[in-house]
């Protein structure tokens, strides 16, 4: 019995997998493994087989089309490369912590998307990230990962410096792409924020990571910026859209704004069908002010006669040049109506007819300008790849948060710009966005405040490194100042997460009732929870006494339980049966996308036949891999 236990219930170390982050390439190497056995000979690729089984696919040709530069490989290994570091919890620091189902981790991005892979993999709808185009890595680092320099020691006469800030910022980008790949659904997108310096490099990059195929589409954003020293004035900027696998994405983007379509749609022929003219109006106000809120965004059409619900549209005015001058009576006054300034779009002719076909809506009197009729039935809206936003909005939102602050972050994104794409994307309860470049926190703004307003229940989850903050820099003043008001360190991830608390508290005080989730969790990167054997070897006894415990000792049950399992420091043979039945119901819950470490205090069972029961009953449902500390 006692062997069949040893079997069973392994001891747990930090060299072990389960301590670490998803093992991406054994992962790829097993894939590989199962679509061409006969390409491995004795546990290793035979790379002559492989090229022969695929054929023509091959390319061979010493020059070929793509990205490169010095350090692509190291980079690409980088992705490969396991954490084993791990995630703390910081209940003190977040809001509604038993509750919510949002994160804000706080960290360096490249591992903390490592350590999301277990969990993670395959279940994020969106990506959303605005990396930093001025990266600058040191010195240091871009010689060892051009091959300059080797362990500190220069190898190379090439101090040749043109294109590393290129050279860094692609290095920093790719294996944090490689990973984000990993994360989305097979229908998920990643939108990336991008300016003029990097774009055409992301481009090729994304063809190399996602495939040329999954290439969405760019979005280019007006935002009347010019932030560019040469002649030309640099208004816009870009939103770069790749899919993890196209084919699998909606052919075509619609808004949950359509599905509101449809409501009006319905509820305008019940109206039109037993009402007519006041009668019909006041019952579709009545009805419509009352369903107001779930009605956003398309509360505009806030009219209905017998062709059923519409709204005004200026398109029967001119835009942008001289249009037609005639005057159009008021069908009360008789008087001319209002003309705008640029004049009327369409011939006398054409707006005679459109006047006979009741599709112009007139005011009150003739002080107010004619508009078109567009009925709820006839609109389309689509992701459009032209987006005018002013991006001094951003600036507005914070204020919203940072009222006698002054200006805490630098060009924050403007929450218009997701509002413009999110609901095209993220429209059904538990759909998940990820930001392992947060900022400033507009992305959860954005999540909170779409879900006030249509209550779907959106999550998120942000990644924010503990930037420091510059006191020589002038446009930190406010930044420090706001930080140590607080009493918080200096840092960037400190104020993205005071202001999600502001901003969960001022949409729950604009909506209180509102029952969605306004929390998140925060979670800190730190090293691995389990102590590494490092025996000094001049005083073995004492380093053996030391690795009695394998936990370290700074490090509460509640750090371990959200790296492994099951801490309790006594198990007996009664407690063992509804202890595994409620970790079978747990997995079952989370539904994790690859395979489940069971882990448990070696100490905690009362004895061997405790411990037998609980592994039986957990391998019986499928958990065979359990661990011991």
């Amino acid at each position: 019995m006692t062997e069949h236990i040893e079997a069973t219930i392994k001891p747990l170390t930090a060299d072990n997998p389960e301590a670490q982050s998803a093992d991406i390439l054994a992962g790829n190497i097993e894939q590989l493994k199962t679509i061409f056995p006969e390409a491995f000979t004795e546990g290793k690729i035979d790379f002559e087989v492989l090229r022969q089984l695929l054929g023509g696919t091959v390319e061979e040709q010493e020059e070929k089309y793509g990205l490169n530069w010095h350090g692509k490989r190291k980079a690409r290994q980088l992705a490969l490369t396991p954490s084993t570091s791990t995630l703390r919890p910081c209940p003190e620091e977040s809001v509604d912590w038993d509750t919510t189902k949002n994160l804000m981790i706080e960290g360096d991005n490249l591992e903390v998307l490592k350590l999301l892979q277990k969990s993670y993999s395959g279940k994020v709808k969106l990506i959303y990230i605005d990396p930093p185009d001025n990266f600058q890595d040191n010195i240091k680092n871009y010689l060892e990962l051009t091959g300059q320099v080797e362990g500190g020691r220069k190898i190379s006469s090439n101090t040749e410096a043109s294109g590393r800030f290129h050279t860094d910022w692609l290095n920093m980008m790719y294996p944090r792409l490689k990973l984000a790949r990993n994360l989305l659904r097979e229908d998920g997108v990643i939108f990336i924020s991008i300016d003029e310096k990097e774009y055409s490099a992301l481009h090729l990059m994304c063809c190399d990571i996602f495939g040329e195929e999954n290439i969405v589409g760019t979005v280019v954003w007006k935002n009347a910026t010019d932030n560019n020293p040469t002649n030309v004035a640099i208004e816009h900027e870009y939103l770069f859209v790749v899919a993890k696998k196209k084919d699998s994405i909606d052919t075509e983007w619609k808004s949950s704004i359509s599905d509101i379509k449809d409501v009006l749609v319905q509820i305008g022929d019940e109206l039109t069908a037993k009402l007519k003219k006041q009668d019909l109006r006041n019952a579709y106000n009545e009805w419509f002010w009352k369903h107001k809120i779930e009605l956003w965004p398309l509360d505009r059409y806030k009219y209905i006669d017998e062709g059923g619900v519409y709204t005004g549209s200026q398109s029967v005015h001119n835009p942008g040049r001289e249009g037609y001058r005639y005057d159009v009576p008021h069908p009360v006054t008789k008087l001319p109506c209002k003309q705008p300034l640029m004049g009327y779009r369409f011939p006398p002719q054409t707006m005679a007819e459109l006047i006979a076909a009741d599709r112009i809506l007139f005011g009150d009197d003739e002080s107010k300008i004619i508009e078109l009729k567009v009925y709820v039935s006839e609109f389309k809206e689509k992701l459009s790849s032209l987006l005018e936003l002013d991006g001094r909005l951003g600036a507005y939102d914070l204020k919203e948060d940072f009222p006698t602050e002054g200006k805490v972050f630098t060009n924050p994104k403007p929450v218009r710009l997701y509002e413009a794409f999110l609901p095209f994307l993220l429209k059904d309860n538990g759909d998940l966005i990820a930001d392992f470049f947060a900022g400033s926190g507009a992305t959860a703004k954005a999540v909170w405040k779409l879900n006030s307003k249509d209550s779907i229940l959106r999550k998120f989850c942000l990644v924010q490194l503990p930037e420091p903050l510059n006191a020589s820099d002038k446009d930190q003043k406010a930044a420090i100042q706001l930080c140590d008001g607080l009493g918080v360190s200096r840092n960037i991830s400190e104020i993205t997460k005071e202001r999600l608390r502001r901003a969960a508290q001022k949409i729950k005080d604009d909506n209180p009732l509102f029952p969605g989730d306004l929390g998140f969790r925060v979670f800190k990167l730190d090293s691995s929870n389990i102590n590494t054997w490092k025996p000094d070897r001049n005083d073995l006894e004492t380093t053996l006494f030391n690795s009695i415990e394998h936990l370290k000792a700074d490090r509460s049950e509640a750090d371990i339980l959200y790296e492994l399992v099951c801490l309790a420091t006594h198990i007996s043979r009664d407690e063992v049966e509804p202890l595994a039945k409620g970790i079978v119901a747990w997995h079952k819950e989370l539904a994790p996308a690859g395979e489940t470490t069971s882990v448990f205090r070696d100490s905690a069972f009362a004895d061997d036949v405790a411990k037998t029961n609980l592994a039986a009953i957990l391998q019986q449902h499928g958990l065979e891999i359990i661990r011991s500390l």
